[in-house]
């Protein structure tokens, strides 16, 4: 039994049983993937997988469990590699963190560059993507940590850790009806075209769910990822915007107006997804106490090493 072929059914479990998306993945070929699982297979007197002619349909109950020893071995060779390289050296590495963008572009930047100072050699590598896209990078291994509001709780195999709280603004074009509201009200908001995030994005649905309770349908003709392109659309007076409180700076963002709404929406909590089980180099566990003063080696430790 190698470690490769351990890979290997492991890919393959991930890709959806596609023999030829694993070789991709792990730069081989399609035959020698199908070969190295066969000869698996052959050693150990059973299959891994079901099988219609050559294509696989299925895995079997003993496969799942074979599959599941096969990511616990993979993670601790892993383990064992951060090991070595945190007792070889602390001044060279990599670091990957997936987020989405309203965390990269307003939360992280002051965390990554007191990480930088601390750790120039170390390499930062950023993705973005989805709340579902980064938590299951973390879940597999493929990154490092995984920062975001919504959809991390999912994965089962990633300890959870809360990061901040945060709210949400209006933002208004100048002279808009709204800035003469004394306090504003979500019957206030509901009464123009909203531009907000898309579900999914930045607590978006605890946003929804304040105008539910209020038996309010606010009229919602724009969605975006991205709070700089919301702030764009409203600027053109396409309607009023609901962004992260963050997002919006007096001195850049003019003359856009920002209206607290703090009162409205209940506060959101950014989260930090760490693969349970993972050895942290030391260099990782300072990032995440830059990012997060109360997360502290002590407690990322209870959490991922259950």
């Amino acid at each position: 039994m190698k470690l490769q072929q351990l890979k290997y059914v492991r890919e393959i479990a991930r890709r959806g049983l596609s023999i030829s998306a694993a070789a991709n993945a792990l730069h081989a070929s399609q035959p020698g993937v199908s070969s190295q699982v066969q000869q698996l297979e052959d050693e150990l007197g059973l299959q891994i997988f079901e099988r219609h002619g050559k294509r696989l349909t299925g895995i079997t109950p003993i496969g799942q469990s074979i599959i599941d020893m096969a990511e616990r071995v993979l993670q601790d060779v892993d383990n064992i590699r951060q090991l070595i390289a945190d007792n070889k050296t602390e001044q060279s590495g990599t670091l990957s963190i997936g987020t989405t963008h309203t965390q990269a572009r307003y939360a992280l930047p002051s965390a990554i560059k007191r990480f930088s100072e601390h750790y120039p050699n170390i390499h930062l590598n950023m993705v973005q993507g989805t709340p579902t896209e980064v938590g299951e990078m973390a879940a597999t291994g493929k990154i490092d940590l995984a920062i975001a509001t919504e959809g991390l709780a999912q994965f089962e195999s990633l300890a959870i850790l809360p990061c901040y709280e945060w709210n949400r603004c209006v933002i208004v074009p100048p002279e808009h009806p709204l800035m003469s509201v004394k306090k504003l009200r979500l019957e206030d908001i509901a009464q123009y075209e909203i531009l907000t995030y898309v579900m999914g994005f930045t607590g978006r649905a605890k946003q929804d769910q304040a105008f539910i309770e209020k038996g309010l349908h606010p009229n919602v003709i724009f969605t975006a990822t991205d709070a700089d392109v919301i702030k764009t659309y409203v600027e053109l007076e396409m309607g009023i915007g609901i962004i992260a409180s963050m997002a919006f700076d007096p001195d850049k963002d003019a003359p856009l107006q920002a209206l607290d709404a703090r009162h409205l929406f209940p506060s959101s909590v950014t989260h930090m997804g760490i693969r349970k089980g993972s050895y942290l180099r030391n260099y990782m566990y300072a990032f995440i106490e830059f990012f997060a003063a109360h997360l502290d080696k002590k407690t990322v430790d209870k959490a991922i090493n259950i």
